[in-house]
């Protein structure tokens, strides 16, 4: 199987970047996207060029770390998949294929692929997270939760902070992720304690970052890999509101 690679090369943030051509022919419809990349960047190196960097952890789905902007979508083609499971059999032989870097100002590129997600961190570190001592596990039964806010919890917190959402919107919104980990503790008994604050110190930390706002076009659970919801958004924003009013 033969590709032609269209891979954006930059060599740091303040760098100019632009589209480097590779035909690569050492393909196999088995390989991952990212195996296909590892494969070229030994090639690159056996020919005494310098390697493509990009993001890669687990390979698993799992870290977030893999995020590709691939023929003009998050992750590429397909449905609720990160990059790292992306196969080459989503792609025809001899097809053109595009390859950028997250595009978003809060997300700076490090090198070609790579971008610095820190300010995913930044908002955590701002309020996502129950400051409370809990102790150990407790007994299942000691604190009931219902089932649908125990399951919308879980929803919420399956979030992998990969940026396919801020990448999808156009105004590079990153109001899912927020919506994402302040629903995942709102619905909780243990989160609600510190409810109001941390809503507030999220959204302003989000804000100060200089991600956009949303303008609902749905685009973000349309590409994210875990196929978190937008109700995560209205959530965030009653919570927000309501915080404000109290």
């Amino acid at each position: 199987m033969k590709v032609r690679l269209k891979i954006w090369r930059q060599e740091n943030a303040n760098a100019k970047g632009a589209f480097v051509t590779y035909d690569f022919d050492e393909v196999s419809p088995e390989m991952s996207f990212l195996e296909m990349l590892d494969a070229l960047n030994h090639k690159l190196i056996s020919e005494g060029e310098s390697p493509i960097a990009f993001d890669h952890d687990c390979r698993e789905g799992i870290c977030g770390s893999c995020g590709l902007y691939i023929n003009g979508r998050p992750h590429g083609p397909g449905k609720a998949i990160t990059t790292c499971h992306l196969t080459m059999r989503a792609f025809r032989d001899g097809e053109t294929i595009y390859v950028e870097p997250w595009r978003a100002k809060p997300f700076p590129v490090i090198k070609d692929l790579m971008v610095d997600r820190s300010a995913f961190d930044k908002i955590i570190h701002a309020g996502g997270f129950v400051s409370i001592n809990t102790g150990s596990a407790p007994e299942a039964n000691s604190i009931l939760v219902p089932k649908e806010n125990s399951d919308l919890a879980f929803d919420s917190s399956i979030c992998i902070g990969c940026g396919a959402c801020v990448a999808a919107c156009k105004n590079a919104s990153a109001m899912l992720f927020v919506g994402a980990k302040v629903s995942h503790l709102a619905l909780l008994p243990q989160g609600r304690i510190e409810a109001k604050e941390r809503v507030q110190k999220m959204v302003a930390e989000m804000d100060r970052l200089g991600f956009g706002n949303c303008t609902n076009t749905g685009a973000c659970e349309a590409e994210c890999p875990k196929e978190i919801k937008l109700t995560n958004i209205a959530r965030m924003n009653r919570e927000y509101y309501s915080a404000k009013i109290k």
